[in-house]
This record gives structure tokens, C-alpha cells and sequence, in this order.
């Protein structure tokens, strides 16, 4: 297979790092999954070097692993990939896991103007799509080119602020949006994340959804940007329509976080200001024929990346093993797909495709969340695996 689409555009120059699910006897007797590195020659563990990626981040630079003599070769990259992409053929074979593992997985949520905007009308049509239509009409002229340069915090903000409560037109989402403080939750459980070419997960009950491509920020303990990789935050737009209070629900279901396919660590060839102008291109192509493309591009978010990583990780708020904050999307689908005026909603078989120039290409199946494989391996299961593999210092 080709890796065009998995691979940055600059190949293999910068540093990737991935997890891999290493089978028995491939470079020991016990299975278990290992932080890697991906290089032109292939794909090598590095679970001697720190036996988790949490560990590898906290304690190794990029210039260190350039350095680093790698350990066991566990394969082509190509043959990594495509064990990755055949879900039902896995069993036995090395493949790609979630780049992270020990990481608290938090998002920020409204930080483009655009999908305040979606939120808005959400909340506004009470989770109900059917008049998502109308109402997106009415908010576009009546806040949409308000918004354009709006600081977050700023006192532009607060005068526009008070305008809108005046016109009855205020919103919680705007608070978040356009306010000081950022909107920072929780996403899913330490280890709960899918990764490249696993199944992402819809909660049955829903019945207006979509993918929500992100560039993923990796932070250290000290608060340090030190890579980044892409994540899709699935959202059930309906469920948190009916209530903000229904957050939770509406994201944190089996499979419904997916972050991959590698981590791109911070360096010379991937810089902070890369990071700011990534372009995240998103493809949904569905069994029925149905073929969507958009992008969102990160040089349109409200608050800076440091800024929302300032929100998140200070001294009022610690992660001693470092964190992996979603950033945002600017994309919020409204193209019809059932009816019209019913904008666009998921079907299970969906191929989702998120890619950026930078950081690869992040590729899942979409499925309800209870046929999803259910997550069975928590953190007392990976204790116990390190132990039994020798790992653990």
C-alpha cells in the first residue's frame, strides 16, 4: 500500500512517535502494547528506553530519541498500517494503538466562530435538526458578522456581550466563546481513546451527530507544548442540544474519542508556529454514496494554543503525567444528507478521514458505540502487563 496518506508530507524528517499492540513472541514472550518511533526502516519499540508514552514525553526530548539506539524492529511501517486498517484481522499481528496512554484527555470546545455558532443554534432548536435550517439564518445575520476579530475577554467582547443580552440574543456558548475563560472538559478516561483504523463510536440514541476533526495538543507536567497529533471528538449534537448539562452524554461514549496516528514531537521540522497554521482537511464517505470534504484551519481559532493550554494546566490544576487537549473545530457539517433542511448526520459504515500536512492521517469506521469493541484494558491491566514484561523500573 501506499503511505501518502498516512505519513506527513515531509515523510519521515520529522519525529513520529506511535504505540503499537506488540504480540507475543514478537519481541518477547508476553504481549503487551509499547511507545515506538516510526523511521524509513521501520517501526521500533521503545518500551526499554521509558515503558510507557506518558513516561517517554515526561522524560525524553526529541534530540535524546534521534540519538536513542532503538530497540526491537516490529515491522514495516506499510505492514504496521495495514494490520491497523483490517480490524477483524488484527489478532496475532503488530498494530497500531492510540498514541496516548497515561495522558487525562481533556478538549476545549467553542473556540471558532463557526461552530459557536452551530452550538448556538443547538441549544437554540433544542437538539432537534429539522430547525437547525431556519435558525442558522437568523444567528448568521444577527451575530455571525459580529463575531469576526472578536479577542476573547477583551472589553470588545464584553460591549458585545451586553448588545446581545439587550437583543435577547445571549447564549452560555457565548459565554465560553467570547468570554475570559475557555471552555475545558473532559473528553474520555485515561486509556479509553481509540486510535488509527479502529471503529469510532455513535451512542444509539442519537439521531444528529457528527465527527468533530481537532488538532490534538501533547503537553508535558511542566505545561510544555512538546508535540501534537489529530483526534476526532465525536459529538452527538442532539443529545447536547437538549441540555449543556447533557455534555457527558453527548461525548463521552465507547470509541467516541479517536486520536492518531502518531504524536509529531515540537523540532526543528515542526515548529509552534506550524502547529498554528495547520490546515485539518476532513473527508466523510459513506456507503451510500454520500462524499462530504471541508477543512478547518487553525489559524481562525479565537485563543491562542498556549493560551488554552495556560486554561488548562496551572497552578490551580495539575497532571503529573502530562495531558493531550483537543483544541477545537471549525467544522460543524450543516450539507443535508437524509432530507432537506436535516443538514448532515452520520451513518454506521461512515469512513471518516482526518488529515493535516503535518501530522498524517487519522482513519476510522463509524459504528454505534455498544457494537464498538468495548474498552477492557484499564490501568491495573497495564500495570500488570509492564510488571510481567519486565518494564516497569
Amino acid at each position: 500500500m501506499k503511505l501518502d496518506n498516512f505519513l506527513p508530507q515531509d515523510g519521515y524528517d520529522g519525529m513520529l512517535l506511535c504505540r503499537v499492540w506488540v504480540p507475543a513472541g514478537t519481541c518477547g514472550p508476553i504481549a503487551g502494547p509499547s511507545p515506538a518511533v516510526i523511521r524509513e526502516d521501520g517501526i521500533f519499540d521503545l518500551g526499554q528506553v521509558e515503558p510507557t508514552m506518558a513516561a517517554l514525553l515526561k522524560n525524553c526530548s526529541a534530540s535524546r530519541l534521534r540519538a536513542e539506539t532503538h530497540g526491537c524492529r516490529l515491522g514495516s511501517v506499510e505492514e504496521i498500517v495495514e494490520n491497523s486498517l483490517e480490524c477483524e484481522k488484527r489478532a496475532g499481528r503488530p498494530h497500531l494503538l492510540t498514541p496516548l496512554d497515561l495522558q487525562a484527555v481533556k478538549a476545549c470546545g467553542v473556540t471558532f466562530a463557526s461552530s459557536l455558532i452551530e452550538r448556538v443554534i443547538e441549544e437554540r432548536a433544542g437538539g432537534d435538526p429539522a430547525r437547525a435550517a431556519e435558525i442558522r439564518m437568523f444567528l448568521a445575520d444577527g451575530i455571525g458578522n459580529r463575531l469576526t476579530n472578536i479577542v476573547p475577554g477583551s472589553e470588545a467582547a464584553e460591549r458585545l456581550k451586553a448588545l446581545l443580552i439587550e437583543q435577547g440574543m445571549w447564549s452560555q456558548y457565548l459565554e465560553v466563546g467570547i468570554g475570559p475563560y475557555a471552555e475545558v472538559f473532559t473528553k474520555c478516561p485515561v486509556l479509553s481513546a481509540v486510535g488509527y483504523g479502529d471503529f469510532v463510536g455513535i451512542n444509539s440514541i442519537s439521531r444528529w451527530n457528527n465527527p468533530e476533526p481537532e488538532v490534538v495538543l501533547v503537553v508535558n507536567p511542566e505545561g510544555e507544548i512538546v508535540g501534537a497529533s489529530l483526534g476526532n471528538d465525536v459529538n452527538l449534537r442532539d443529545i447536547e442540544g437538549r441540555s449543556a448539562l447533557l455534555l457527558g452524554k453527548a461525548k463521552d461514549n465507547n470509541a467516541s474519542c479517536a486520536v492518531g496516528p502518531f504524536i509529531r514531537l515540537l523540532d526543528d521540522t515542526f515548529t509552534l508556529q506550524h502547529l498554528r497554521e495547520q490546515r485539518v482537511d476532513l473527508r466523510i464517505t459513506g456507503q451510500d454514496g454520500f462524499d462530504l470534504q471541508d477543512n478547518s484551519s487553525m489559524n481562525l481559532i479565537s485563543r491562542d494554543v498556549c493560551d488554552l493550554v495556560a486554561q488548562t494546566i496551572n497552578d490551580s490544576h495539575q497532571y503529573p503525567d502530562g495531558l493531550a487537549l483537543f483544541t477545537g473545530t471549525l467544522f460543524a457539517p450543516s450539507k443535508d444528507r437524509d432530507a432537506p433542511g436535516m443538514g448532515f448526520t452520520h451513518h454506521i459504515g461512515d469512513r471518516v478521514r482526518i488529515r493535516s500536512s503535518h501530522l498524517g492521517c487519522l482513519e476510522n469506521h463509524v459504528t454505534h458505540s455498544h457494537l464498538a469493541p468495548p474498552w477492557s484494558f484499564g490501568l491495573s491491566d497495564l500495570m500488570n502487563n509492564l510488571q510481567s514484561r519486565g518494564l516497569l523500573k
